[in-house]
């Protein structure tokens, strides 16, 4: 299969974003007509005839954040629910996927954060240090890439999480306001404020490895239970599972561990965001560090990931253009924020703004890699009635138009592509 073509997304730094959101007319004129630039080209590459997405790079502090927290991500997924229920129970962390099945290809953990302590916050917004309440010296990662995770990695885990998506809160309202005003009025910005929260989630994309892990945990689990039942059962279950050639059960039924849905290379299936933005971390890929001892004798530590970089270098996160009869593989910088366009700022803008179908794939023959991101949905309140009725469909890359038949073998697949994603998610329109 031929691959995507790469996207490098148009970056913007925090500081610009600053400037563009503030109402300061200090600046020289020089800086303003920089300022207008970027603010033109941010507002194209947001609109129908760009990505509907972009990086937003220089973020303070947040480097330290993300190193701190997206190693916990695979760390809780992988525990057994025994000992995660305490964890996010202490920390008020929530999952919307169900963490028993140990043949999930994501595992998440959720939190609503209200915009309230975004705006009374004094500590934690963009421009201004990390309080000091959070020791962002635990479970560092050093020079190797090897996470140092202490006495208690969990420690932050709750106050990171909030220290993050604050943060990206704050970018959020800050890019409503710069659409506001090249589009007119306050509606994006109001919308969110008047939402009072956003979704934060912490995310692991599961390795194949991963999957076997949760299934050698789950049977394990379940021998357990047998035990203090009938010991016999549980004896002869053991057998059983084990009468195989070649070793161990849990390296030779790879195959049988298939994925789910359409496609079966995508961690996450093609779909729109709903909300106004989204912001989310570059990725992190880890690889677990194992030695043979431990891997003859399935001994699986969940605390000796190493961070790597991306095989491709890209990010696995995939765009659709039909105008372009693309998918294009989205490139973003080491420690940059993404910000894309949901349904609804689509809908408020009236197709100013144009919200991209897009998806994660997974890399091949790399088993062992998984992908962990950090994401903060921005949604309007859930009580507001939208209006269709002035939106440009006719005009609109993701409208209902049909694309012409094309003689070439290339843009024919192309437009077969188009056809079986618009099977998973028809177009806005």
């Amino acid at each position: 299969m031929e691959r995507a073509e790469i996207l490098e997304l148009y970056e913007v730094p925090c500081r610009d974003i600053i400037l563009l959101s503030s109402s300061s007319s200090s600046n020289s004129r020089e800086e303003i007509e920089r300022l207008e630039t970027v603010r033109e080209t941010l507002m194209e590459r947001l609109g129908p005839t760009g990505p509907g997405l972009i990086s937003i790079t220089g973020v303070p502090n947040s480097h330290i954040l993300r190193r701190n927290l997206l190693p916990l991500a695979r760390t809780l997924a992988l525990l057994d629910h025994h000992q995660r229920n305490p964890i996010l129970k202490e920390h008020n962390l929530g999952s919307d996927v169900p963490l028993k099945d140990p043949d999930r290809n994501v595992t998440s953990f959720a939190m609503q954060l209200k915009y309230a302590e975004v705006l009374e916050s004094t500590q934690n917004m963009i421009g201004h240090s990390v309080g000091p309440s959070v020791n962002l010296e635990c479970n560092h990662v050093d020079v190797d890439g090897v996470r140092d995770l202490g006495d208690n990695e969990f420690k932050n885990l709750g106050n990171v999480f909030k220290e993050l998506g604050f943060c990206m809160m704050e970018i959020g309202l800050c890019l409503a306001r710069i659409c506001d005003k090249a589009i007119g009025g306050q509606e994006l910005e109001q919308s969110l404020l008047e939402s009072g929260t956003a979704k934060a989630r912490l995310i692991h994309y599961h390795s194949a490895l991963d999957r076997l892990v949760l299934r050698e945990a789950g049977r394990k689990n379940v021998f357990a239970k047998r035990l203090g039942s009938n010991k016999m059962d549980q004896e002869n279950s053991v057998k059983s599972e084990h009468k195989q050639p070649g070793g161990s059960k849990l390296f030779t039924n790879g195959p049988e561990v298939g994925l789910c849905g359409i496609h079966s290379n995508l961690w996450q299936q093609w779909h729109y965001d709903y909300g106004i933005f989204t912001v989310l971390t570059d990725p992190m890929f880890l690889l677990p560090s194992y030695s043979p001892e431990a891997m003859a004798e399935e001994q699986f530590s969940l605390s000796c990931d190493q961070e790597c970089a991306s095989p491709s270098g890209d990010s696995y996160l995939q765009i659709f253009d039909p105008s372009k009869n693309k998918i294009f593989m989205v490139k973003t910088s080491p420690g940059s924020f993404i910000l894309q366009v949901g349904e609804w700022a689509d809908i408020l803008s009236k197709g100013k703004l144009c919200s991209t179908l897009h998806c994660v794939c997974r890399p091949e023959k790399l088993e062992k890699l998984s992908r962990e991101t950090f994401v903060v949905f921005l949604q309007p309140t859930w009580s507001k009635t939208f209006s269709v009725s002035d939106y440009p469909f006719e005009h609109h890359k993701y409208g209902g138009h049909c694309f012409p038949e094309k003689n070439n073998l290339a843009e024919k697949d192309q437009n077969q592509l188009t056809r079986e994603i618009r099977k998973i998610v028809p177009p806005l329109s």
